[in-house]
């Protein structure tokens, strides 16, 4: 059984879920999202009062105020195969404000799994599956000509999350059509 609570935001209401103990973050999504509910099998149950959906919460609360709160804070359990899981802790590598490219973060998940090589669209796949929204930072991601592009929250929640960060805008564009997996 997973539980979830939702909680407003500057982009939108959030769906955050925990595992059964209330233990451990599974999912965080904006509304209207792209693969909202990922991975978790069957119904999820209301349950606001689970310790890491609170965590979560001040985590955000914080997030949201400009605040730099580590990702480390919060225990997170993202469900999915080991390649995504690769990818996934990839993205918590990226540093906050700044962005990676989705050809680089190929080339480390490559290495990471002793494989010579590793294909972009791959990993754009395993990005845009992030069932951590905002936490594990697949905002940061661009492509490699600096198009916000992929973003399964919508490219214009992508660009805010940057701002909202500092991110250096000046070099990123938004593609003219969407590319989100």
């Amino acid at each position: 059984m997973h539980y979830f609570t939702t909680c407003p935001s500057p982009v939108g209401t959030l769906t955050l879920a925990c595992d059964g103990g209330g233990c451990s973050l599974v999912g965080l999504w904006i509304e209207g999202q792209k693969y909202h509910g990922g991975a978790i099998a069957g119904s999820m149950a209301e349950d606001s009062g689970a310790p890491v959906l609170a965590a979560a919460k001040m985590w955000l609360g914080r997030y949201f105020a400009g605040e730099k709160p580590a990702i480390s804070e919060l225990a997170l359990a993202p469900i999915g195969s080991e390649f995504r899981q690769t990818v996934w802790q990839l993205l918590r590598e990226i540093p906050y404000g700044e962005v990676a490219s989705y050809a680089s973060i190929a080339q480390k998940a490559a290495a990471r799994m002793g494989r010579a090589s590793m294909a972009s669209r791959a990993v754009g796949g395993a990005v845009g599956h992030n069932p951590i929204s905002i936490v594990i930072p697949c905002h940061r991601v661009v492509g490699a000509d600096g198009s916000l592009t992929g973003y399964a929250g919508g490219i214009g929640t992508k660009a805010r999350l940057l701002e909202l960060e500092g991110a250096g805008m000046s070099s990123l564009f938004a593609p003219k059509k969407s590319t989100a997996p």
